[in-house]
């Protein structure tokens, strides 16, 4: 295997690398959440009895509001409103929505978060998967009833309307606003050296207890002929998603969990993952759907035009760095 690539932000400064934490030491926490693992490092002098805990209630509290999969989610009570119905929404949830819709624009509908019919559709969902692929009719209906453009937001009542059919699903975002309200949630109490990670989507702040940032591995699809790209998550996040993850095969052909909003059909563009580095987590995870969607070559040119910092990776194994994360490489 190749010499990895180091990546080093901008932001972080040899005084910060340098500092230490007297006494400090690592405490882990972990748990389940959102259908996969959660788990947190966090530098500090003690225990912190109460600090999984707390976590883990914000996710529970993330997941009754959000999830897909849950039938009393606050998600899945708005997916069965009959249309024109209006439903006031948590402060969390409505935060997700609204970045979501702004994300699907300014992607011009690679990432969309309206997508749940053509999500249970493809059997990627918590209804039964047949493990085929739907029929046209069956596309056409589920992307007529979909489309992030049909949806009606009240900023000021901060509550959405039905238009009809319409089912949201906050997969590829979700989890990134989660590890985003576990890292907020450890500012709050006076926590400024941490790693927190869900289901992979991480958030570093600070340092380790001996002054090195917190360096983490990009995600990359198994056996992929690609060099480690090692990044000092210092401050930061960083999303991946990824064609390898879900995925069943029919008639000798393989149909991955992606699937493109535009098409209502899974992505065939010769990208295995891309990985996002973002100030937000809930941003990466988004953008890493987009540019997934969008491919390598208009990708990269989405991402060169929003100075994302990007790594994708094709299903041949080349590998190609965006503008901003190649300004990253040592």
């Amino acid at each position: 295997m190749a010499d990895p690539h180091i990546l080093i932000p901008r932001l972080l400064s040899p005084s910060a690398i340098a500092t230490r934490i007297a006494d400090g030491r690592v405490i882990a926490l972990g748990g389940r959440t959102m259908g996969t693992s959660w788990s947190a490092r966090i530098a500090a002098r003690a225990a912190l009895p109460d600090a999984g805990p707390a976590l883990q209630a914000l996710l529970d509290r993330i997941v009754a509001e959000m999830s897909h999969w849950e039938p009393t989610s606050d998600l899945c009570r708005f997916n069965r409103l009959p249309a024109g119905a209006w439903q006031a929404l948590p402060a969390d949830f409505f935060t997700v929505l609204r970045r979501a819709i702004d994300i699907a624009a300014e992607s011009d509908g690679a990432f969309d978060p309206t997508m749940g019919r053509l999500v249970d559709l493809w059997g990627f969902g918590p209804a039964p998967a047949s493990l085929a692929p739907p029929s046209d009719g069956d596309i056409a209906a589920a992307l007529a009833a979909s489309g992030y453009r049909r949806m009606a937001i009240d900023i000021h009542g901060r509550r959405a309307c039905q238009p009809g059919g319409l089912a949201l699903d906050f997969s590829g975002i979700a989890k990134g606003y989660a590890v985003d309200m576990l890292a907020d949630v450890l500012r709050q109490a006076g926590h400024r050296h941490f790693l927190v990670e869900v289901g992979g989507e991480l958030v570093g702040e600070g340092v380790m207890p001996d002054g090195q940032p917190w360096w983490v591995d990009l995600e990359a699809p198994p056996e992929a002929p690609v060099p480690p790209a090692r990044i000092a998550l210092h401050g930061l996040a960083v999303a991946t998603s990824g064609d390898y993850r879900r995925f069943f095969d029919h008639d000798g052909r393989r149909y991955a969990h992606s699937l493109d909003p535009r098409t209502g059909r899974p992505v065939e563009n010769g990208v295995a993952a891309v990985s996002v580095v973002h100030a937000r987590c809930m941003d990466a995870d988004a953008w890493a759907t987009a540019l997934t969607v969008l491919g390598i070559e208009a990708g990269m040119a989405l991402a060169t035009q929003k100075r994302l910092a990007a790594r994708f990776i094709s299903n041949e194994g080349r590998e190609a760095f965006s503008p901003a994360l190649a300004e990253m490489l040592d």
